[in-house]
């Protein structure tokens, strides 16, 4: 099979039509329509249905789509192996919980430049469920996430021990108490600090309880800050914020303060010296001492 091929296939499956791969590809569609019937002439079956609107993909499709976007990505491997053999840097791409990439993340970051100054590192932060969707996908290298990871395709290590403290407006900045349940001020769903602070309203008995959504940590610290509710999140993330001084914290049962930071990758990925290299800055920054703030 002429693997060139396969790369017109995807773009006409991915574009939805020969004029808008041809486009994509910045080439002719009379070379796009040549390749595909090449493709569907070696395999002996049609591979798209002709519509009015576009081109659909057959059962037969479906199937080669699979190992077309398997190849793709082994492709994309071999050449970022070649490069971080070659020692022109590579890329890797790494997925952080926001906590992580505001506090954790920067002196790694900084370290791994110093080794590596070569290497493109691209982060994107998100909830761990999120996080673990991606590295499944094939979309991120590796991440950093809320608590042992089980799943078979995927190998961890703990990096952070952190410990979680209920986070509270500090008495001054409210004007009085209630008895209303408490506010959630919190991650999207899929964030393990969020189910943490639905399982702590559990345990007091507030049932139902209200919660506001915020996509960042500054949104969320600042809220708190301002009397609007309370958060569950690493007390390092309290110690670092400049909003520690409307805030207050409060201790947490063992059971629930406790949320370790797995970094975790997939066991199938060819060996790479560069992500050998960030694992090699992140053990060596997180024996690092953090800042402390006391407890209630």
């Amino acid at each position: 099979m002429d693997i060139r091929n396969l790369k017109f296939f995807s773009a006409i499956a991915d574009t939805g039509g020969v004029s808008s791969a041809a486009r994509h590809l910045n080439t002719v569609q009379s070379n796009v329509t040549a390749r595909l019937k090449d493709l569907e002439r070696e395999l002996g079956v049609e591979l798209f249905y002709r519509t009015g609107k576009g081109m659909v993909l057959t059962s037969a499709g479906e199937i080669l789509r699979s190992y077309a976007w398997r190849l793709e990505r082994l492709g994309e491997e071999a050449r970022q192996a070649m490069r971080d053999f070659a020692g022109e840097g590579g890329l890797i791409r790494i997925g952080a919980m926001e906590t992580t990439a505001a506090i954790r993340l920067p002196p790694i970051l900084k370290s791994l430049q110093q080794e590596q100054p070569k290497l493109e590192v691209r982060v994107t932060a998100g909830p761990t469920e999120t996080l673990l969707y991606e590295l499944l996908a094939y979309r991120l290298d590796g991440a950093f996430v809320a608590g042992e990871q089980t799943h078979k395709e995927l190998v961890g290590e703990k990096v952070f021990a952190e410990r979680l403290v209920l986070v509270r407006p500090a008495a001054r900045e409210v004007s009085q108490r209630s008895d209303a349940p408490e506010q959630l001020i919190v991650f999207r769903r899929g964030c393990s600090y969020r189910a943490r602070s639905e399982e702590w309203l559990r345990d007091q008995g507030q049932l139902p309880f209200r919660v506001m959504e915020f996509g960042t940590l500054d949104g969320i610290l600042g809220c708190v800050a301002a009397g609007l509710g309370v958060t569950l999140l690493p007390e390092i993330v309290i110690a670092a914020s400049r909003f520690a001084g409307d805030l207050e914290v409060e201790a947490l049962p063992k059971r629930l303060a406790d949320l370790p930071t797995y970094f975790v990758r997939r066991k199938d990925t060819a060996p790479k010296h560069s992500l050998d290299a960030f694992l090699a800055a992140v053990r060596k920054t997180k024996t690092s001492p953090v800042p402390k703030r006391a407890v209630s």
